[in-house]
Formats: structure tokens, C-alpha cells, sequence
């Protein structure tokens, strides 16, 4: 390509991505254009009228709003304020999730009066989604904010969080998050935990999971809260999630530990305050706290995957192995936990049933490499030698490195095929020099085949890196 194509060919290219920004900075205004409507400002006030705080909603159905339960609690009367201006009056809750932290509220609505609710999307965004919130920080109503999900994070226990940059301040907590379709994703969350701002939002899914119940006035279901201890108890677990979904656990347990004392028949405050205590290393702590949570709901799976994972740590193999089966009667459908159930069972040196855990575990997931490489080992313990091949060949796609290869050649060497186990030792050696037992193992498989010099360029290397793998190989140079 001579220089004045190149120099074409880059001013199309600059002139096509001039057009996308273009269409980009256009469709965002018509997306806020068409969203802003369904937002709503909602201000709480208490028996005597006086104001007690501000936050945000949206219309899922014509006469419907979604918004945080904690905007609402401890309040009297709520009002919905619209973005032209006109006031709602709140008829009552719907529905309440403690723990997803929402509300479902029914407004009451004149006849003459259009609203236009939101589509709710089921499906969990993509780091790196585009999203906007409509909401209304420190009061001003309809403002916009947008940014990207930064994260979206598995919590053990309590299903998916969403990570946001556009910022969530006092006021917008309850907006919507809504991908650039126009769908909610998300219901944006503020909780402040020991002064952090968390720009988080529960997905949109819990929506569409909300149990409907009869019409309960907001100043009756605020007397009922305030008396209720898992209302209490819910709140405090709300900000630990908010600290798990960025990994803080040690942050996080104390609110665990405060909802497990403010309501002891609280399930979910139980287990995450044990998986919590296990990530921190306390497993003892984990193991009781997880008991208990498998007292209160023995129908609950992850319960005694927790058990397990504590008893494992603990020692307790025999337990350990009891846990991980009880969660496998409950729930089948998970790889990892038949993974703890052949680690476990790998202790107690009963290696088919260890075996016969892994293949189930790949079964589930194909692409589980710990249960691939434990398995070829199990075989090689058992000295099925076909079988280790054929696994570690199976993890060399998952885990191209050094460990892989020595296993492989590990497997070749046993089957008498020196040859191809000193290539396989050798790659071992060339991806990491310093496994030395990938270096041993090569020294070995030039002694079987009579090459003595190579043998001992091994021997050196290790002697000089003082392994005790060194005298192993002499032994086997010099007999």
C-alpha cells in the first residue's frame, strides 16, 4: 500500500469514527429524553408532616414504583413528585425485599394521568456496559448521571451485585440503571457504611422476583419495621453485602455479626458472617456460624458447602466429606462442590470415590483444570498411568504450564515411553526452571536412556540451586 492510500484509507477511518462519536453524543440525550419521565423524586414525611428525606423510583407499571425500602422507612406518608412537577400521593407497599433492599409501592393515580413504566431486563449487564441514572441527588430531581459497570460480582450466598462508576449520592438512591435500550438493569443503592459512598445497584431480576402481598399503608408497615427485628437485622446485612461486593471482608462481618445479634433466626446473616470468618482464615468461627445457618435452613445448599469448606480446613476430613455430600443431595448442579467432595475424600485416602467426584465435577464443567489435574494424580496414585495421560493431555489446554508438562511426562515415563517423557520434562523445564522436580525427572528419564552426560548437567543444575533433588538424581546417575 503506497503513502497516499495509507493517507486515504486514515482519513475514512477518522472521518467514520467522527460519525460513530457523533451518533453516540446524539443517542444519549434521546435515551435520557425517553427515560426521564418514568423517574420520580419520592419525599417521606412523618406523623406531623415535617420532611425526613428524599430519594428516587421508578414506574414499572402504570399505577407501580420501585424504589429502596430504606427510603421509606420510618416514614408516615410518602409522595411522589413527577418530573413535570405534579404530586402523587403513595397508597401503600406492595412488596418489601430486606435484603435486595426494595420497594414496591402503589401510587394513587388519577385518571386523566399517563405514566410510562420501564421495561425490566433479566439479564445481568457486561463489565463495560454503558448505563445512565435518572435520579435526584441532594434533591435535584431528574438529574443524570452515566458511566459503565465497572463489576459484577457473585456473592456467595446471595445471588449478583452490580459495580457502577456513575456516582450514587443522598437522593438517588432507588434510581433506575438502564442500559442504552432503555432497559433497567439495575435499581441503584446507597448505604452508607462507615462514610464510604458505594455506587452499587441490585439487579434488576429481584424486581420480577418480588413477592406480592395485600396493600399495607407505609405509617403501618414503618410501625411494624421499627418493632421488627429482622427489619433491623436486614439493614445491617444490606451494608455488609454492600462491603462484600468489593471483596472487604473483614469490613463486612461486622455487620454480619451485628444482624446475627440483632436477629439470631436470621439464616443469611448467620452464613455470611461464616463465609466471611473462612475467607478471613477463622474457620472454627466459620464452621459454628455456618452450623447454625444450616439449623435455620437445612433445605439450603451453600450451608453445607460452608461446612465443608470449614471442616476441610479445620482437618476434619471425615465431616468435611458428610457436608459436601449433604450439599450435593440438595443441589447437584454444582461443579465445585463435588471438587470438595473429592479433596475431601483424597484425605481420608479414598481415592476411587475421590476419583468418581472429579468426573462429576467435570461432567458439570468440562473446564474444571483443578478437578482435571487432581484426577490425573489420583490416577497416577493408583497407577493408572493411560488414565493420568489422558487427563493431564486434557488440562495441557487449560494450564499450558510447567506442572502440566512434568505430569504428562511423569505418565509417559511409567508407561515406558522415555523418549516422549524427556520432551515432556523438557518443556517442563523450559516453561519454569526452577520446578526442580521437572528437572530431576528429566535427569532421570537421559539416565534410562543411557545419556549420563545430560544426567549429570542436571544433577549440577540442581546441586548448585542446593535441591534436595539433587542427591535423588545422583544416586540414580552413580547406583
Amino acid at each position: 500500500m503506497n503513502s497516499a492510500v495509507r493517507h486515504i484509507t486514515f482519513s475514512i477511518l477518522l472521518i467514520a469514527l467522527s460519525s460513530l462519536t457523533a451518533m453516540g453524543q446524539d443517542f444519549l440525550p434521546e435515551l435520557v429524553k425517553r427515560i426521564k419521565p418514568s423517574s420520580v423524586a419520592i419525599e417521606t414525611y412523618d406523623s406531623r408532616g415535617n420532611s425526613l428525606s428524599r430519594g428516587s423510583g421508578f414506574f414499572i407499571a402504570s399505577d407501580r414504583i420501585i424504589t429502596n425500602r430504606h427510603v421509606i422507612e420510618k416514614s408516615s406518608r410518602v409522595e411522589v413528585h413527577l418530573v413535570d412537577g405534579k404530586k402523587l400521593a403513595v397508597k401503600g407497599v406492595l412488596a418489601i425485599d430486606g435484603e435486595g433492599d426494595l420497594a414496591l409501592l402503589q401510587v394513587d393515580l388519577p385518571a386523566a394521568l399517563v405514566t410510562v413504566p420501564l421495561p425490566i431486563s433479566r439479564a445481568v449487564p457486561q463489565e463495560g456496559e454503558s448505563v445512565v441514572v435518572v435520579g435526584n441527588p441532594y434533591g435535584l430531581e431528574g438529574s443524570v448521571a452515566n458511566g459503565i459497570v465497572s463489576a459484577v460480582r457473585e456473592i456467595s450466598g446471595y445471588g449478583k451485585i452490580i459495580q457502577i462508576t456513575a456516582p450514587i449520592s443522598p437522593g438517588s438512591s432507588g434510581s433506575p440503571v438502564v442500559n442504552m435500550f432503555g432497559q433497567v438493569v439495575g435499581v441503584a443503592t446507597l448505604q452508607a457504611a462507615e462514610g464510604q459512598s458505594l455506587n452499587f445497584a441490585v439487579p434488576a431480576e429481584r424486581i420480577l422476583q418480588l413477592k406480592i402481598s395485600e396493600l399495607q399503608t407505609v405509617s403501618s408497615l414503618s410501625a411494624v419495621t421499627q418493632k421488627n427485628k429482622r427489619s433491623a437485622a436486614e439493614k445491617l446485612y444490606s451494608q455488609g453485602v454492600a462491603m462484600l461486593s468489593r471483596d472487604d471482608f473483614a469490613r463486612a462481618l461486622p455487620y454480619f455479626e451485628k444482624a446475627t445479634e440483632t436477629d439470631p433466626g436470621y439464616a443469611e446473616a448467620w452464613y455470611q458472617a461464616g463465609f466471611s470468618y473462612g475467607i478471613l482464615g477463622r474457620h472454627a468461627e466459620a464452621l459454628k456460624a455456618s452450623k447454625q445457618a444450616a439449623k435455620l435452613r437445612p433445605d439450603w445448599a451453600e450451608t453445607y458447602v460452608n461446612i465443608g469448606a470449614s471442616s476441610y480446613a479445620l482437618g476434619q476430613f471425615g465431616p468435611a466429606a458428610e457436608a459436601y455430600r449433604q450439599a450435593i443431595r440438595l443441589e447437584d448442579s454444582k461443579a465445585d462442590t463435588q471438587y470438595g467432595l473429592g479433596l475431601s475424600l483424597e484425605k481420608l485416602n479414598r481415592t476411587d470415590e475421590e476419583i468418581l467426584a472429579y468426573k462429576r465435577a467435570l461432567a458439570l464443567n468440562p473446564g474444571h483444570a483443578n478437578a482435571l489435574e487432581k484426577m490425573g494424580m489420583a490416577y497416577l496414585k493408583l497407577r493408572r498411568y493411560s488414565d493420568s495421560l489422558a487427563a493431564f493431555e486434557q488440562l495441557k489446554i487449560y494450564k499450558p504450564e510447567a506442572k502440566t508438562y512434568n505430569y504428562i511426562g511423569e505418565s509417559l515415563f511409567e508407561l515406558g515411553k522415555i523418549e516422549e517423557s524427556s520432551e515432556a520434562f523438557t518443556t517442563a523445564v523450559n516453561y519454569n526452571p526452577d520446578l526442580e522436580k521437572a528437572r530431576y525427572n528429566l535427569g532421570r528419564s537421559y539416565v534410562k536412556l543411557g545419556n549420563t552426560a545430560m544426567a549429570q548437567v542436571q544433577y549440577e543444575i540442581l546441586k548448585n540451586a542446593r535441591s534436595d533433588w539433587a542427591d535423588r538424581l545422583l544416586v540414580l546417575i552413580n547406583p
